[in-house]
C-alpha cells in the first residue's frame, strides 16, 4: 500500500485536483508540498494536530515538507470560517509566534540536512509593489468567481474589507512565489481552503504555463459536525504551558464514543490492520480504545514520559483502587442520612465547595464527577456501601478532587 492509499484509508483526503498525477507524486517521494500556518497564536494547536501528523507521514514517505509560516498573510488575516474580522497584530508579534511554532514542529517534521524547510511568506509579500500586483497577479482572478468561494461567504453577511478580499490573492501568490523559489509542486490544506488552493494553480498555470496540484485534508469535526480541539476554556493547545500534558491527555480521553475510533484511524500512527480489528468494538471497549488514543497522540506531542504520568494521572483520578497518597476525606456513619450521603452534602464535607448553593451551581454546569462519571442531578445520593474499599474519586473541575471514604 502507498501513502496515497493509506491517507485514503485513514479517511484523511477531501479533494485533489488530479487524484493520478497526486497518487504518483507522493507514492514515489517526488513531492516537494506545503502547507501553510497562520502566526495567529504563540502556540500551535489542535486545529493543527492533523496538518502536522499529514506532514510526517509524506516526509517518512520520501517527500519534502514546506511549512509555510504566514508572517505576511497574518497582516491581512484569513477570513475563512469567520463571522468577524481576525485582530491586527504587529510585526514583533507575529515574530515571536513563528519562533514558537517552529520550535513545536520540530517534534513532528525533521528539519535538518535539508530534509523539510520552513520559510515565512513574509519574505516576498511585504517587498511586492502594489502596482505591479495589480498588473501581474490581479489581471488573473475573477472578482465574480472570487465571491463565490466558501471562504468569502460567511464574512460577507456582515461586510467584507479589502483587506481580507486581498487573503486569496496572497495566498495563491504564495504557492506561485514556493513553485518558483523551491520547486514545490503540491499544496495541503484544511477543506475550507479549498478555493484558496485552486486560485494558487491558477496562477501558476496562467503565469508559468506549468501545473500544480493541490489536495485538502479532511477537517476535524465531531460526530455533531463541530471542529474538534475546543473546551470551555478555549482552544486545546501544544503548548504544556498552555495546555498541561494531563488536560491534553484528558480532552482525548473523554471524545465522545462515536468519534474515538475515527479520530484513531486519522490522528495515530498504529498500523490500519490493529486499528481495522477495534472497528467491532463496543461498551467498555471503546474506554480503552479513549485510552489508546489519549496515550498516542500525548506522546506524540509531548513524549513517552509525559503520557506514562498522564495515563497514571488520569488512572488515579478516576480509576477505583487508584494512588494511595491522593487526597482522603474521611467520613462516618453519623455523616449518613439512612446509610446515604447527598451529592451536594458529600462536596461540601470534602472542602470542594464552601456551600450548599456552590455544590448545587457546580453540578447543574457539569462540573462535577464520582469515580470519572458525570453528575447532572443535584438529588443524586450515594449508599455507604459505595465507599467500600478505597472510596469513591469525587472531583470538581478539572484539577480539585478528593477521595472521600466512610470509616
Amino acid at each position: 500500500m502507498g501513502i496515497y492509499e493509506e491517507l485514503q484509508a485513514r479517511g484523511l483526503i477531501a479533494q485533489v485536483t488530479d487524484e493520478e498525477e497526486i497518487r504518483e507524486l507522493i507514492n514515489n517521494g517526488k513531492a516537494t508540498f506545503y502547507i501553510g500556518f497562520d502566526p495567529t497564536a504563540d502556540s500551535l494547536h489542535v486545529g493543527h494536530f492533523m496538518a502536522l501528523c499529514l506532514m510526517k507521514r509524506l516526509q517518512e514517505a520520501g517527500n519534502k515538507p514546506i511549512a509555510l509560516i504566514g508572517g505576511g498573510t497574518a497582516m491581512i488575516g484569513d477570513p475563512s470560517g469567520r463571522t468577524d474580522m481576525r485582530q491586527m497584530m504587529t510585526e514583533e508579534t507575529i515574530q515571536h509566534n513563528c519562533d514558537c511554532f517552529k520550535k513545536q514542529m520540530s517534534h513532528f517534521i525533521d528539519f535538518s540536512e535539508g530534509k523539510a524547510l520552513m520559510v515565512n511568506n513574509a519574505d516576498w509579500l511585504k517587498d511586492l509593489n502594489y502596482i505591479e500586483v495589480l498588473r501581474e497577479v490581479g489581471s488573473h482572478f475573477s472578482v465574480n468567481r472570487m465571491l463565490t468561494a466558501e471562504c468569502y461567504k460567511q464574512r460577507m453577511e456582515k461586510g467584507l474589507s479589502f483587506l481580507e478580499f486581498n487573503y486569496m490573492i496572497m495566498q495563491s501568490y504564495d504557492f506561485y512565489a514556493l513553485f518558483q523559489k523551491y520547486g514545490c509542486n503540491l499544496q495541503f490544506g484544511g477543506d475550507d481552503q479549498w478555493s484558496n488552493m485552486l486560485g494558487g494553480t491558477e496562477l501558476i498555470r496562467r503565469k508559468l504555463g506549468k501545473n500544480a496540484s493541490a489536495m485538502t485534508i479532511t477537517l476535524l469535526l465531531n460526530s455533531e459536525g463541530k471542529k474538534m480541539g475546543k473546551t470551555q476554556k478555549g482552544a486545546v493547545w501544544l503548548d504544556p504551558e498552555k495546555t498541561t500534558p494531563f488536560e491534553f491527555y484528558q480532552y482525548w480521553r473523554n471524545v465522545a464514543d462515536a468519534d474515538v475510533l475515527r479520530c484513531i484511524r486519522m490522528l495515530t500512527f498504529l498500523p490500519l490492520e490493529e486499528i481495522d480489528k477495534m472497528d467491532s468494538w463496543e461498551g467498555a471497549q471503546l474506554n480503552t480504545a479513549k485510552e489508546i488514543l489519549a496515550f498516542e497522540l500525548t506522546k506524540m506531542v509531548h513524549g513517552e514520559e509525559e503520557a506514562k504520568k498522564a495515563l497514571a494521572a488520569a488512572k488515579a483520578l478516576f480509576s477505583q483502587g487508584a494512588a494511595a497518597d491522593m487526597p482522603c476525606v474521611e467520613l462516618t456513619a453519623a455523616d449518613l442520612t439512612d446509610g446515604k450521603i447527598d451529592i451536594l452534602t458529600m462536596l461540601v464535607k470534602a472542602g470542594l465547595v464552601p456551600s450548599k448553593s456552590e455544590a448545587r451551581r457546580a453540578v447543574t454546569q457539569g462540573g462535577v464527577s464520582a469515580d470519572g462519571e458525570k453528575i447532572t442531578d443535584i438529588y443524586a445520593e450515594f449508599a455507604g456501601d459505595r465507599f467500600g474499599g478505597e472510596g469513591i474519586v469525587l472531583k470538581k473541575g478539572k484539577k480539585n478532587f478528593k477521595k472521600i471514604v466512610v470509616k
